[in-house]
């Protein structure tokens, strides 16, 4: 038997179907031979019955036997190609996670390809039917992979050869006759290729993505370093003043213990002189009543006649009745030690606005007035930076954003987070209206100026009347008449701050507001009020001072 296969090449022991050694084959009646389970599945999913390879028609399926000649002769073949492999010194059995070659029996060699169409892995020596036959010199061989059942079609099993670009999905031949019949297809590489190119898309995507949350974790960062220098700094000014503030406690503690203490010092010298000088009194006193009494005991009638003129007389002593201790008052003494520690407080509350309000000059934003929002009877500057009324209307479309009755306007800028500054002069007016309004107010009609319906203002009124808008409005009390007013808003932690520039004080601030849409600068220059309020609200650039 090994005479007669050496006889044969090993391309005669191959099935045309699967390529590979004969397992169990049979010969049809046309003559040509085939594995049993190859030919038996190629008819079952064939129309007609034919022969793979002559393409001759049989009537009905011919019964297949197999042929015990030839089956033998293939089995030396693949034995003599075991062994031809084992006692290669290039190549190694595979180890785990290596792709083992499908045709090795017994000790699996390490695949060193894997086919496309065949579906097979093999070793380097069955690899060499591949790069030696012209027919399958033509197969797609890769670099070896295990889950070549994956790359057979399921329902044909045929090779997935195309691409279903309707359904996105492989397909094998069969398929474009039956489920997607009518489909559009391309070749696997053209497919490949398109994905490919998808996938390169979908990676500069990603890497973009990837980048811009890198930047963010910088940004967040950054903000956390500079949140972190804020702290330290506001820790450091609290303690520089609140030590400040100790210090002045207890020195005007100090003070006023030590003031209280000489007054008693004072009451407590004054009585013990007053009282020494009364025991010395009352010592003479005693003295004289025992002289007196002795006298009064004598027999001795010429003594007590010569003695009494002496002792009758009374001896010196001072009138008390409008003597007394002066007794200290202390009334008024820790209320002026208090209204001392509250200069000391007011003098280090003027020190932080000024710090307070140069560090709130940093985040000065450049703002301009927007005409189309504008009361038709406003007069804006050519540059957009000046505002008062006018007594013309001027004819202008009502679209949406214009104010109407009421005269207002936006600013152009908006802010949806952040912190934002900018600075108004309204010097010489009777009567105006600066702050925040939300993007979504009503600017038609009636308008409540409240927190609630989007604004957050300060407003001057009658010349004097300083008021800000909650909801109860508050009353201002303000030192100075601001010549111009700063506006600071703070998104994320809910501050809208004014402040009196000249001076550096504040004004006043709304605290814990949630806002959660783009926020405008808001300008009410007032009525001209016969020329009593003709000066114009200024956006004057901000002085950052030292």
């Amino acid at each position: 038997m090994s005479a007669a296969s050496s006889l044969l090449s090993e391309e005669q022991f191959l099935c045309s179907i699967c390529l590979d050694v004969f397992t169990d084959p049979v010969a049809i009646p046309c003559g040509h031979n085939f594995c049993k389970k190859c030919i038996t599945q190629h008819w079952d999913i064939s129309v007609k019955c034919q022969c793979p390879m002559c393409k001759k028609l049989f009537n009905t399926r011919p019964e297949l036997h197999v042929n015990t000649l030839i089956s033998e002769m293939a089995a030396q073949s693949r034995k003599s190609a075991q062994m031809k492999a084992s006692s290669c010194p290039d190549q190694r059995c595979a180890k785990p996670g290596e792709v083992p070659c499908d045709v090795c029996t017994g000790t699996k060699l390490k695949a060193l390809k894997s086919c496309l169409v065949c579906l097979v892995s093999y070793c380097e020596t069955h690899l060499e039917l591949h790069q030696r036959m012209t027919g399958l010199k033509r197969h797609k061989l890769i670099d070896p992979v295990e889950d070549l059942e994956g790359r057979m079609c399921k329902k044909h099993d045929r090779p997935l050869e195309l691409f279903c670009k309707t359904d996105q999905m492989c397909v094998c031949q069969f398929c474009t006759e039956s489920d997607h019949k009518l489909h559009q297809f391309v070749p696997l590489k053209e497919g490949y290729e398109g994905k490919k190119a998808e996938l390169g898309k979908t990676e500069a995507e990603i890497q973009q993505k990837i980048q811009e949350r890198r930047l963010k974790i910088q940004e967040i960062k950054h903000s956390v370093e500079l949140s972190k220098e804020d702290a330290d700094r506001e820790i450091a000014d609290s303690v520089r003043v609140f030590t400040a503030l100790m210090q002045s406690v207890e020195r005007g503690q100090a003070e006023l213990i030590e003031t209280i203490q000489e007054k008693q010092k004072t009451t407590e010298k004054q009585a013990e002189g007053f009282i020494k000088e009364l025991e010395q009194e009352i010592s003479e006193l005693m003295k004289r009543t025992a002289e007196v009494e002795q006298l009064s005991r004598t027999e001795d009638h010429l003594h007590l006649l010569q003695s009494f003129p002496s002792l009758n007389t009374p001896p010196h002593t001072k009138d008390w009745t409008e003597v007394s201790v002066h007794h200290s008052s202390y009334e008024g003494t820790v209320r002026r030690a208090v209204a001392q520690l509250e200069e000391t407080l007011r003098k280090e509350m003027e020190k932080l606005l000024e710090v307070e309000l140069k560090r709130v000059q940093q985040y000065a934003v450049d703002v301009t007035l927007d005409p189309d929002t504008a009361y038709p009877t406003l007069i804006l500057s050519d540059d957009g930076r000046q505002l008062n009324h006018g007594d013309v209307k001027k004819n202008l479309p009502d679209n949406l954003e214009r104010f109407s009755p009421c005269v207002n306007v936006l600013g152009k800028q908006s802010f949806s987070s952040g912190r934002f500054y900018y600075e108004v002069q309204v010097k010489g007016k009777t009567d105006w209206d600066l702050g925040v309004a939300r993007g979504s107010i009503n600017r038609k009609g009636i308008i409540t100026l409240s927190p609630k319906d989007g604004y957050w203002i300060v407003v001057l009124r009658n010349g004097n009347e300083y008021k800000a808008n909650p909801d109860p409005p508050v009353l201002l009390s303000v030192k100075t008449k601001p010549q111009k007013v700063g506006v600071f808003v703070d998104y994320e932690e809910g501050l809208v701050s004014f402040y009196d520039v000249d001076a550096a004080a504040l004004i006043y601030s709304f605290t814990g507001c949630t806002f959660t849409e783009k926020l405008y600068p808001f300008f009410g220059p007032g009525l001209n009020d016969g020329g009593k309020n003709s000066a114009p609200l200024i956006i004057s650039p901000v002085n950052h001072t030292d």
